[in-house]
């Protein structure tokens, strides 16, 4: 009985650590910057990306070349941002500082899709100019 009950807070505690890390990867990425071209191809204005301009910038993404395997897609940020905006559409209304951290969590999502075109676009570019120096 002990030994299934340390199994299971640790499996909790290595869950727990496991999400944050992948929060702090998230925010991490998404503080870098977004080159105007970027910001132009989206049709975002003023040049501040909110949580709103993730789905134009999730289907930019789908539309640029993914010449590199190991870069990975915007799968479990969608998922993410999927929970979060269900999250602010049932309680966001009713508790002012749950809305204002699901806007920060859905503003982050949508810089990550920004910053994963910027280095999509920027690796395509690379690939292409060292293929014209051959």
């Amino acid at each position: 009985m002990f030994a299934a009950m340390l199994f299971a807070i640790s499996t909790v505690a290595l869950a727990q650590f496991a999400l944050y890390y992948w929060r702090a990867v998230l925010a991490g990425v998404a503080g870098q910057a977004v080159s105007e071209s970027v910001l132009a191809a989206a049709s975002i204005e003023n040049r501040r990306v909110t949580g709103g301009d993730f789905p134009t910038l999730a289907g930019l993404h789908d539309l640029t070349l993914n010449l590199t395997p190991r870069q990975q897609g915007l799968g479990l940020v969608r998922l993410y941002y999927r929970g979060v905006d269900g999250l602010a559409a049932l309680a966001g209304q009713r508790m002012p500082a749950l809305a204002t951290w699901c806007e920060q969590e859905l503003t982050i999502c949508a810089r990550y899709a920004a910053v994963q075109i910027e280095v999509r676009l920027r690796s395509n570019l690379e690939l292409a100019a060292s293929m014209r120096s051959c």
